[in-house]
């Protein structure tokens, strides 16, 4: 470890504070799956008194990265920076199994890459949403393939048909009061571009010009979680190409992200491209954008009462812990006439979604999106809220496992569906 990462640990006075919002504590339950005993880890490892090996590794994976115990310090410790420094040294093949190595390989060499997924997800169209796959479900063969891949199949929902990325300019209605650029995101384009849509024609409907480059990729928030600096890198650099290049010739207000885990990612990019050119516009979170702007008088005259009244919103912990969002988002639903917000208890809690961690980590991923499903219910909502595309995913899949399962759309798609600009299933 370096000497930044040493006076990092230094404002640690091991209170515990954090251990109450640690999510993978919650599960595990010891002191070296928690931020405290990970960071008495590496001062230990700093003073030469313990090697980073398979077994203190193991206690750096199960970290989902929610970035709770950062908000949770009352001594400012920068748990998020540490991690950062920690996660590509992770990628020491000593130090994970050969098959936890190749499906983190798997993974980064699919989900960034929107085309490799839609080719992968063409034949699983007749099988996910299915009797056929609620057999498998039922019968445990998908457990014979191991936990991982039975988390994946897990997490499969039914697929919309699928269709080309929105491209071009898309105008606003009535005068502009603004032009952006949208990041579709890449699992969100293919497993939910309805979320895409509704953020389309919200932003038209409130008078904002969209911008959306041909063939734009990956921002590079799955690789980023996962340490991998260089593929990172790469994508980023692609993704502000494709954005400054189509705005070369009329400049942006603001680049906008309608998934709150690519946006902290793209909200990095000042630091994980030091040295290379960035965005000529800001980075918002569609919610922190639209708050700012304001809803249009027109809009929001077409606001009208939606049949789920009460809605618990799901705070994504890259939302809430890694870019400060909360109130922004509420305050948007709050316009929609009728509509009544409900807490859950613990919001600040990961659901276990967390990039791949699901998928990497699944039973512990299990153990939290059970947690959080259960939580989300008793709020007494009849939808939930949820601004992250994995959230989405995570939260929903253990829905089904509940007696009340409740149904899960992203704020965009309420907004949408509330001025009747779409419809929605």
């Amino acid at each position: 470890m370096n000497s930044s990462s040493a006076l990092a640990t230094d404002p640690c006075v091991h209170c515990g504070f954090c251990l109450p919002s640690c999510a993978s504590y919650r599960v595990l339950g010891t002191e070296m799956d928690s931020p405290r005993g990970r960071i008495h880890s590496l001062k230990a490892i700093e003073a030469g008194e313990l090697t980073l090996d398979a077994t203190v590794a193991s206690h750096f994976d199960s970290c989902l990265g929610c970035f709770a115990c950062v908000t949770a310090c009352p001594a400012g410790v920068r748990y998020d920076q540490l991690l950062e420094q920690v996660r590509p040294q992770l990628n020491n093949p000593s130090l994970r199994t050969p098959w936890q190595r190749q499906l983190r390989r798997l993974l980064l060499a699919l989900l960034p890459y929107p085309q490799r997924l839609r080719a992968l997800m063409l034949p699983l169209q007749a099988y996910a949403g299915t009797p056929l796959q609620q057999l498998a479900r039922r019968s445990g063969i998908t457990r014979l393939f191991g936990a991982e891949i039975a988390a994946m199949e897990q997490l499969l929902p039914p697929l919309p048909p699928q269709a080309k990325d929105p491209v071009g300019l898309i105008p606003a209605e009535g005068p502009r009061r603004a032009r952006v650029g949208l990041v579709l995101g890449c699992v969100q384009r293919v497993f939910d571009p309805g979320v895409n849509a509704a953020t389309l024609a919200v932003l038209a409907a409130n008078g904002v010009e969209v911008l959306l480059p041909e063939g734009q990729g990956c921002c590079g928030a799955v690789s980023h979680h996962q340490g991998e600096l260089k593929q990172t890198q790469a994508l980023a650099m692609d993704l502000v190409g494709s954005f400054n290049r189509a705005a070369a010739n009329e400049p942006l207000d603001a680049i906008l992200v309608a998934a709150s885990g690519c946006g902290h990612t793209l909200k990095q990019y000042p630091q994980l491209l030091a040295g290379q050119p960035g965005f000529k516009a800001v980075v918002k979170d569609v919610h922190e954008f639209l708050y700012e702007l304001g809803l249009s008088d027109s809009f929001k005259a077409r606001l009208k009462p939606l049949k789920e009244a009460l809605v618990a919103y799901h705070d994504a912990c890259h939302m809430i812990h890694g870019q400060g969002i909360s109130q922004q988002p509420r305050q948007l639903l709050r316009a929609i006439p009728g509509l009544e917000l409900r807490e859950a208890t613990e919001a600040g809690v990961c659901c276990g979604s967390a990039g791949i961690y699901n998928l990497v980590q699944p039973e512990e991923a299990a153990e939290l999106g059970a947690i959080k499903a259960a939580d989300l219910i008793n709020s007494g909502a009849a939808m939930v809220a949820s601004a992250n595309i994995g959230c989405s995913l995570q939260i929903r899949q253990h829905m089904l496992e509940q007696k009340k399962p409740l149904p899960v759309a992203h704020p965009m798609e309420l907004l949408a569906r509330s001025a009747g600009l779409l419809e929605f299933g």
